[in-house]
């Protein structure tokens, strides 16, 4: 058996023979015989005739991958279009007596290069999309129609890389999967493949003689198995057929509302730590995403991440979520979750020392330089925003008065951002007894019930030695949760659940049943904890309170 790793686009898996598609070398003759303005006009010609073919993988992506998505495509008409790819094709063609065809492939070339070697990875994820534009255009110029990739029986597909073009017209009946030794995670392919619930994996270095061996693609531990041992096989379609089930659950409950049998909605969201986790979201059909823990952008930096980085990644969140709620929590840092770049001293007692927003309200420039990045984003979707940590009114008016700050920047900058709705994380008794004064300054309430656990009865969650007295369902965990919900409520403020209590199915009802109008996940919880919700019914036992 062979093991190879790579990186995971979709945790999933997929089993079947492998087959190795590698593309047909195209000949691209240098010097023309015909004049400069005959091969231009030849070259408009293709593109126009490119620009038609994505117009029709637009129709198709729009019906597999929805709106969003499918604007891929749209993109790259609209690059076929952009006067420096237009002009640098010219310049060839007109210097060099070349062929449109050897023009546009030189164009892609530098083109692609040129954003291979930026720093921002989003950036450098769009080198693809340049060569898959001038690779169509070549194609038409030459009569070259696109190729058969997938043989007659399902197969795990291999190849160098695949273009978002190449990835939206397989046939799915026949893919199981696919394997590339290029290509990024954060790439359109990738998430189109995240959208079309594709297991995949990226930056694999296959061997050629893999064609046609029997494989197992493991997405949750991002590795190859090549002819596996019979033990692990088993043990792989036992937890295909686990993800068999979850898909038929979705399948199930797809487009139906989280509404219980007496007529009461609840949101069901998703929480992710990166933008890769969006995939995810969709692929167990959450509302929305209730907690983007902002934190790990900068866990996984060598140093501050700029505004346009985060930008970037809240931006193709907030994209590929359309228009479905996206909530940041702003940066969440401290304690347990160490970035050696902020220098933070060794403290006695970091769960309660300096954190979280503790850290932003006193080093404003990196709060300021995240908290805009949002703002921009927000120009994209369904944007909010809520600050962790909250113990007092005056730290929400504070970082209220910073975002006014924010906001006024980007005004005279004359950059557009949406309108951004404030919430805060209650998960310290504090925030508890100040509910009601709290709720007369934000919209939401979202209950960090992890932290609201460990304050409430003073364990460190992290200390194994204190497991046996630790009680998430401590009747005082319970009754804190169910005030702040009332308060909330009482001052026109909708309350959710974003900490692992959220996904305890023994206590969904009890939550729905103090109230909570939201409930926010991870993606795998999404799908059970809904069909939980769509069996109660909340009218039965009306005077009875709940027991906390």
């Amino acid at each position: 058996m062979q093991v190879a790793t790579g990186k995971s686009i979709l945790n999933g898996i997929a089993i079947g023979p492998l087959r190795i598609y590698k593309k047909a070398e195209t000949q691209t003759t240098v010097t023309s015989t015909l004049t400069p303005e005959e091969e231009y006009a030849r070259f408009d010609a293709a593109r126009v005739k490119a620009q038609e073919q994505l117009g029709v993988l637009y129709e198709k992506a729009l019906e597999e991958v929805g709106e969003d998505n499918a604007s891929i495509f749209e993109i790259h008409q609209m690059m076929l279009d952009d006067d420096d790819y237009l002009d640098a094709v010219k310049g060839i063609i007109d210097t060099q007596n070349a062929t449109a065809e050897y023009a546009v492939s030189t164009t892609g070339e530098n083109f692609s290069a040129a954003f291979a070697a930026m720093e921002d990875e989003y950036m450098r994820a769009r080198a693809a999309d340049v060569k898959d534009i001038s690779h169509r255009v070549v194609n038409v110029l030459l009569g070259v129609g696109d190729e058969e990739m997938m043989a007659d029986q399902p197969a795990i597909l291999v190849a160098d890389d695949l273009t978002p073009s190449e990835t939206v017209q397989l046939d799915k009946t026949k893919l199981l999967g696919f394997i590339t030794r290029h290509g990024s995670s954060n790439s359109h392919t990738a998430i189109l493949a995240r959208t079309m619930n594709i297991p995949a994996l990226v930056g694999v270095d296959f061997q050629d003689d893999w064609d046609g061996k029997l494989a197992v693609l493991d997405g949750y531990n991002h590795c190859v198995y090549i002819d596996p041992a019979q033990e692990l096989l088993v043990a792989m379609e036992e937890k295909r057929s686990n993800d068999l089930k979850q898909e038929a659950l979705l399948q199930s409950l797809k487009k139906k509302p989280n509404v219980t049998l007496d007529g009461r909605e609840i949101k069901v969201y998703a929480n992710i730590g990166n933008a890769g986790d969006v995939g995810l979201v969709l692929q167990n059909d959450a509302q929305g995403i209730g907690l983007f823990r902002s934190e790990f952008i900068y866990l996984d930096s060598q140093d501050y991440p700029s505004e346009d980085q985060q930008f970037m990644l809240y931006k193709r969140v907030v994209e590929t979520m359309a228009g479905k709620k996206v909530i940041i929590r702003t940066l969440d840092i401290g304690a347990d979750k160490q970035a050696s770049y902020f220098e933070l001293d060794k403290e006695e007692n970091p769960a309660l020392g300096y954190r979280a927003i503790r850290i932003c309200l006193t080093r404003k420039e990196v709060f300021k330089t995240q908290l805009r990045a949002i703002l921009r984003a927000s120009a994209f979707g369904t944007v909010s925003v809520m600050f962790p940590m909250i113990i007092s009114v005056r730290e929400v008016r504070d970082a209220k008065e910073i975002m006014e700050e924010c906001k006024a920047e980007l005004q005279e900058r004359g950059v557009a951002f949406g309108n951004v709705e404030i919430g805060i994380m209650i998960e310290t008794p504090a925030a508890v007894l100040l509910a009601d004064e709290l709720a007369e300054e934000v919209e939401f309430f979202s209950l960090g019930t992890n932290d609201l656990t460990q304050y409430t009865l003073a364990i460190d969650r992290q200390n194994p030695k204190l497991d046996n007295f630790y009680d998430s369902h401590h009747p005082a965990v319970l009754r804190m949760i169910k005030h702040t919900i009332e308060a909330g409520h009482r001052h026109g403020c909708w309350v959710g659940i974003c900490g692992e209590l959220g996904a305890d199915q023994t206590l969904t009802e009890t939550f729905l049943r103090m109230g909570v109008d939201e409930l926010s996940v991870s993606p795998a919880a999404v799908l059970p904890l809904r069909k939980i919700i769509r069996s109660l019914d909340l009218s039965l036992d009306l005077n009875k309170e709940t027991q906390v």
